[in-house]
């Protein structure tokens, strides 16, 4: 049985291997490897094949096998391979529709405006809180001022800032 040939085999069987291997690991570099991997492995067991006109199905069932283990030792390694559904449905996640940006942009800019007419103790307290995610106990030590004060400020903010985005969106 060991009269196969391997270089004639590898040209016969190499590009069904190559799409056996592409369809589960999705990367042509890691399809590439999997198949020199499949031959290696064959090469070391040619005598444990009985008949030669499998040879095509043994090896296909080779490389399945490894590409699934590297599709594993991938995972493993944590640059896990994504599954081409996967792939497009973050595709489709990163489209914003244009008009939610820019009505969403338009919405900032009225925030902002409705943010600059508060007064700036409040105008401080809220910036410290929505702007750069400090704590009320950080803003009072910033602002030297008591944690209760810091919060009663917060409040009163986000309630003027209601009532001014509010009048702006109605005018």
């Amino acid at each position: 049985m060991n009269k196969i040939d391997f270089s004639e085999v590898y040209r016969m069987y190499y590009k069904r291997l190559f799409h056996i291997s592409y369809s589960i690991t999705r990367d042509l570099h890691l399809a590439e490897d999997v198949v020199q991997e499949t031959f290696i492995k064959a090469m070391k067991k040619v005598e444990t094949i009985e008949d030669e006109t499998k040879v095509g199905a043994w090896l296909s069932v080779i490389a399945t096998r490894t590409a699934i283990d590297f599709v594993r030792s991938e995972r493993k390694k944590k640059a896990i391979l994504m599954e081409q559904e996967m792939l497009e449905f973050l595709g489709k996640e990163m489209k914003q529709n244009v008009e939610d940006e820019v009505e969403t942009g338009i919405l900032v800019e009225e925030l902002n405006c409705a943010i600059g007419k508060l007064t700036h103790e409040y105008r401080d307290v809220l910036m410290l809180k929505l702007g750069n995610g400090l704590k009320e106990n950080e803003i009072a030590s910033i602002l030297d001022l008591k944690p209760s004060t810091v919060k009663t400020r917060i409040y009163r903010a986000r309630k003027q800032l209601k009532l001014l985005f509010h009048k702006q969106l109605s005018a």
